[in-house]
């Protein structure tokens, strides 16, 4: 009988919570997604949308009592049943040196997949894996930042917009090539991190997001304000396109398909800056796995674990902590040289603050301590906005879902071991229970 007593107590407790989450959740999304302001001939007018209102609330309400009734319950055994049947990494890292090459064999012949498997949405399916691989590019600068180092950076897109505006800016006033501009934009990348590193040497935690934070915005509201250099709101358009060993992919006799003997076709461009930007995370992520087992990343580890453990050792972290923040910075700086001259066309609504946080997302989610996991998340993340493209405002709201449920099961991220850069006889896999994600 008491038994029966304390499970209806609970049960009315979650329910009273999860109507408490209901109302809130009705007070902040009524303004945003109750109403809606119309232009009309008389002026603006507002229509109402109850009924997205209602779902939204029921949405917040029904996941509330859930995760009261079934997560946050030590005694459940549907929660150990979960986690026990969540996928985990086999020791010695064999889930990844066998996943990991059938992930680079796919991306190296996926052009020649999607042209004979799906013809008429070749050029979406590449423009998307372009996509997918430029945030891949940047999870992995910003997996030295803060899952090698241990730095919480919430202003990376800075660097990001460092290196797209400087190739921008060189190629319009000096007319100055891709190939020539890609080091200088990933070199101005890494100075810059060098200046956001040096009045935060002594902050940690919260105190170096704020910073971080702010820098990301200060860099935005410059290149919106200074209009007579970069654009400002209207950006820079006419981003000279990369070229094939000086061949354009033009129609004329002398461009790519010309030389080679082939009809044009727009598809030959989109292939090779998805070939481009393939190559480029791949450096990326070999110079990565090099580093990490070289003093300098052994020292970023180090200070990830403890700072004051680290300097006790004789490690300078002053040196330290800025070579992170100068080589997370530098491709960050690539990543931004290659989406300017995608696009043609940037302007600061590029670099906004949801862009450091979703790369950040892409970081934790994959597991701080896997560049394996950052693929994984980007791919998952990236393409997941692409399959509810179509459902509008309740995008966000499934993508935060998503968020949360991955967070709530796998805190340490999707793969959550780490392999160690220095072993005894043989390497084995490090749980990430018993490593310092570090926070500055």
């Amino acid at each position: 009988m008491t038994a029966n007593v304390s499970a209806s107590d609970r049960f009315a407790g979650s329910v009273k919570d999860a109507a408490i989450a209901g109302a809130i959740a009705l007070g902040l999304f009524g303004p945003f997604i109750g109403l809606r302001t119309t232009a009309d001939i008389g002026g603006l007018g507002i229509n109402t949308r109850w009924g997205a209102l209602a779902i939204a609330v029921g949405v917040v309400f029904l996941g509330r009592l859930l995760l009261n009734l079934f997560v946050w319950r030590t005694d459940n055994p549907i929660t150990g049943m979960i986690a026990r049947a969540m996928p985990k990494a086999p020791a010695g890292g064999k889930f990844g040196k066998v996943f990991g090459p059938l992930m680079l064999a796919l991306a190296f012949l996926l052009p020649a997949i999607t042209a004979y498997m799906f013809p008429q949405h070749n050029r979406y399916i590449l423009d998307l894996a372009i996509l997918v691989l430029t945030y891949v590019m940047l999870g992995w600068g910003l997996y030295i930042v803060v899952g090698l180092a241990g730095l919480l950076d919430l202003g990376y897109v800075a660097f990001y917009a460092v290196g797209a505006y400087s190739y921008a800016l060189l190629a319009q006033y000096f007319g100055w090539s891709f190939w020539l501009c890609l080091p200088v934009a990933g070199i101005l990348a890494a100075m810059w991190g060098v200046t956001l590193g040096f009045p935060v040497l002594r902050l940690r935690g919260d105190y170096l997001a704020i910073v971080t934070l702010a820098f990301g915005e200060i860099i935005r509201v410059v290149l919106l304000n200074w209009y007579n250099f970069t654009g400002g709101p209207n950006g820079i358009s006419g981003i000279p396109r990369p070229s094939f060993f000086g061949l354009e992919f033009s129609r004329d006799e002398n461009g790519f398909a010309a030389f080679f003997g082939l009809d044009y076709s727009a598809i030959h461009r989109i292939i090779f800056l998805y070939y481009l930007i393939l190559i480029l995370a791949l450096i990326t992520n070999l110079v990565t796995l090099r580093l990490r087992r070289l003093p300098i990343g052994r020292a970023w580890e180090a200070l990830r674990e403890d700072e004051i453990a680290c300097r006790s050792l004789g490690i300078n972290t002053r040196n330290t902590k800025l070579t992170a923040f100068a080589i997370g910075a530098m491709f960050g700086g690539f990543a931004g040289s290659f989406f300017a001259t995608r696009q043609g066309f940037i302007s600061p609504e590029s670099f906004v603050f949801m862009e450091s946080a979703l790369i950040l997302a892409i970081v934790v989610l994959g597991g701080l301590g896997s560049q394996l996991g950052v693929v994984i998340a980007a791919v998952v993340m990236i393409g997941g906005f692409e399959l509810f493209r179509d459902l509008a405002e309740y995008r966000m709201l499934v993508f935060g879902l998503a968020m949360v449920l991955i967070m709530v099961w796998r805190p340490r991220g999707l793969i959550s071991s780490r392999q160690p850069s220095v072993f005894l006889k043989e390497r084995k896999a490090v749980g990430a229970e018993l490593v310092g994600e570090g926070h500055g």
